[in-house]
């Protein structure tokens, strides 16, 4: 794993060069699978104007490297990458890139959802958003919940 694999940065990024970089001199590859995750404009029937995302530093970069390992160790991947983006967020900004490498497709696609799925309900980051309503704190989904609990080990 190199040490670009797990990013948390209050800056953009622009994810065409970040996925160009995963595969470029690697013609092993033959699957790039990401998903990039935006903050929407509408939650729970009222308009966001902003979301503010803070994070706990060290502990937040440790627990994505152990879920991009935990990948690692599932999949026959060649590379990972997480970019996490933290600060004050506005609607159609981006939050997070997630992408898996791999020489077949449904490595790279389930390594890609299982590291998003473990991120949504692990990682220690938290959500405030700003909008019509006032300012609320974002609480874990029951479906996030239920979408991580799939990859537990029996």
């Amino acid at each position: 794993m190199s040490e670009l694999t797990i990013r948390v940065q209050e800056e953009d990024f622009d994810v065409g060069e970040e996925l160009a970089r995963l595969s470029e001199s690697k013609p092993q590859v033959g699957a790039v699978a990401c998903f990039v995750g935006l903050v929407r404009d509408m939650e729970g029937g009222g308009a966001i104007e902003s979301m503010t995302l803070e994070h706990y530093p060290g502990m937040t970069e440790e627990k994505l490297r152990q879920t991009v390992a935990e990948a690692e160790e599932r999949w026959p991947l060649e590379d990972c990458l997480v970019i996490h983006r933290t600060g004050r967020l506005e609607p159609g900004d981006r939050i997070v890139l997630a992408a898996a490498t791999s020489a077949h497709r449904d490595a790279a696609f389930e390594a890609c959802r299982f590291i998003i799925d473990w991120l949504k309900t692990s990682a220690p980051f938290w959500k405030q958003e700003q909008g019509s309503e006032g300012t609320r704190w974002v609480e874990q989904r029951d479906n996030d919940r239920a979408a991580a609990r799939r990859w537990e080990k029996d």
